[in-house]
C-alpha cells in the first residue's frame, strides 16, 4: 500500500478593496463607525484594538498610533491613516463594544451592497485590505509583519499568496 497524502489548502483571507472601502464609508452615517472602519482599513487594526484605543495612543504630529496590549499582549506602532482628521479624535475611545461594532459593520456592508460583491465580508476584512494593499504597493513582507504584529512571518506570507503579481510576472518572464 502506498502512502496516502492529504493536501491542506488554507482559505485566503477576505479583503476589502479600496473601492469596497469607499462604498462602505459612503453608506456609514455615524462618525464613530467611520473612524472605526478607517482605523481597521488604514492602520490594520483588529476590532479589539480599535475598541481599546485611547486618545493618548494617537500621535497626530508623528502620524502614528501606539497599539497597547494587542493580540498576544503585544505592543506595536502602526501608521495613522492618511485620511484621519483631528476632529476624529472626538470619537476616541470608540463609543461601542466589539459585538456592536461588528453588527454595525455587517448592517452597513449589506446596505452598501458590499456583501453582494464580497460575500462573508466582516470587520477583519478591513485589516486584510490594509495588508493586501501594502503588498500590492511593494511593502517588504517583514515590514508588514511588524505593522500587523505577527510573531511568525508565515502568518504574513498569506498576503503574498493573495496577490501573486510577482510570481505571475516571474512566470511570464521565464516562459
Amino acid at each position: 500500500m502506498g502512502i496516502q497524502q492529504t493536501i491542506f489548502m488554507k482559505k485566503l483571507p477576505i479583503a476589502i478593496t479600496e473601492e469596497g472601502f469607499i462604498q462602505l464609508i459612503k453608506h456609514t452615517k455615524q462618525l464613530h463607525h467611520k473612524v472605526a472602519f478607517l482605523l481597521g482599513y488604514g492602520s490594520g487594526l483588529r476590532i479589539s484594538e480599535v475598541c481599546n484605543l485611547q486618545k493618548n495612543d494617537i500621535n497626530l504630529k508623528e502620524k502614528k498610533i501606539m497599539v497597547r496590549q494587542g493580540k498576544g499582549s503585544k505592543d506595536r506602532v502602526v501608521p495613522l491613516p492618511k485620511m484621519f482628521k483631528t476632529k476624529m479624535l472626538d470619537c476616541i475611545p470608540i463609543k461601542c463594544k466589539k459585538r456592536a461594532l461588528q453588527k454595525a459593520f455587517t448592517s452597513i456592508a449589506i446596505k452598501s451592497k458590499l456583501m453582494e460583491t464580497i460575500p462573508n465580508v466582516h470587520f477583519h476584512s478591513l485589516r486584510h485590505g490594509f495588508a493586501s494593499r501594502a503588498v500590492e504597493n511593494g511593502m517588504p513582507i517583514h515590514h508588514l509583519r511588524t505593522l500587523l504584529g505577527h510573531s511568525n512571518i508565515s502568518t504574513t506570507n498569506v498576503y503574498l499568496e493573495m496577490n501573486p503579481k510577482g510570481a505571475l510576472k516571474s512566470y511570464e518572464e521565464l516562459f
